[in-house]
């Protein structure tokens, strides 16, 4: 039988997650930190790994990790942690979990494509409540749909890929206080908003905040973390993959974030950048700049395709984000003075 009789249609209908070979372009489509770790930082880790047993399995649940991570992070007394491999793996748990028949997700549009995909992937619902035209959070026609519909699971990026806006905290509120289902605020750019829910955990029963550690300077090792209070963190780890965090990952996390000075700097040089980087981009003739709160930006131009090819052919590698929610946008990271100055020369360049 062929795959088209056997597969799901739903799968069928779904497009693999594309990543681009970046070979020795300049590369700004991944919302990466540019800066590595110090030389010194390398080579301590390089002898921390040299000694991890890789015939042993991994420490089923992270403990040293989560304790490590609670501390750094600031994770409030009585809530607790579940690790994923990055915080893709912690999205389709949670949905999982919660994927009863006839259950609904729900999620501002656009925002991270993973949302709907897990929906697909679990049988769930997907509502899709579109965002203004300047893709601020419409928080009424959001409520109001919540009411209607009674999801299961909200998402909630903050802020949001890829329009790097960061929606009202008292907008963020209101959807906290009129949910009935699970509330996972996404903070995957906290370092660059300055702004967090994790402080609130024990005022909403029913919030779970979710976190990477790629946008710190780490999305080679692959590791997220969700906070939430202990009940519903039972559920989500019964759907967890056996020892999903390897024993590499675990290790250069806790090294790494024993010196987390070093990426809070890394973050703060990036903030300042972003400012530098967003003000020449908006001086830009035929370019429209949102506003961002994460490390990238988004960016209406006359012809997405066309410029994203020139800015290819230039060496330049950001992303396409052209579609019915997003026309003729780009989105662009925020990276080293020296890239940010290359992506502006090629943008005039392509424009």
């Amino acid at each position: 039988m062929t795959p088209e009789e056997l597969v799901r249609p739903e799968i069928l209908a779904l497009k693999a997650y594309h990543v681009p070979e970046a070979g020795n372009m300049v590369k700004l489509d991944a919302m990466e930190n540019p800066y590595p770790l110090p030389e010194e930082m390398r080579r301590e880790l390089a002898q921390v790994l040299a000694a991890v047993d890789l015939n042993r399995y991994p420490e089923p649940t992270g403990r040293r990790l989560r304790e490590l991570l609670a501390r750094t992070m600031r994770v409030p007394a009585g809530a607790e942690l579940l690790l994923g491999n990055g915080s893709d793996d912690l999205i389709q748990m949670v949905t999982f979990a919660l994927a009863r028949p006839g259950a609904s997700m729900m999620y501002p549009a656009p925002t991270f494509v993973m949302y709907g995909v897990d929906a697909v992937l679990s049988g769930m619902k997907a509502l899709a409540v579109p965002l203004r035209e300047d893709y601020t959070l419409d928080v009424d026609a959001f409520v109001a749909l919540m009411k209607a519909r009674d999801p299961a699971l909200v998402f909630i990026a903050y802020p949001n890929n890829p329009t790097g806006v960061l929606y009202r905290e008292d907008d963020v509120v209101a959807i906290l206080r009129a949910a009935r289902g699970v509330v996972v605020i996404d903070e995957a750019y906290h370092v660059f908003a300055q702004k967090s829910f994790m402080p609130r955990l024990a005022e909403f029963p029913n919030l779970a905040v979710m976190r990477t550690v790629s946008k710190l300077g780490l999305a080679g090792i692959r590791l997220g973390y969700l906070a939430a209070a202990p009940r519903w963190i039972e559920q989500f780890n019964k759907v967890r993959q056996a020892y999903n965090v390897n024993v590499l990952t675990q290790a250069a996390a806790l090294y790494v974030l024993e010196r987390i000075d070093v990426l809070e700097a890394q973050a703060a040089r990036i903030r300042a950048d972003r400012a530098e980087l967003g003000a020449a981009l908006a001086r830009l003739k035929g370019v429209t700049v949102y506003p961002s709160q994460a490390n990238f930006f988004m960016l209406r131009v006359p012809d997405a395709a066309r410029t994203w090819e020139a800015l290819r052919r230039q060496g330049v590698l950001v992303k396409n984000l052209d579609g019915p929610l997003l026309r003729d946008c780009l989105r662009v990271t925020v990276g080293t003075p020296d890239e940010n100055r290359i992506l502006l020369t090629a943008l005039r360049e392509a424009l």
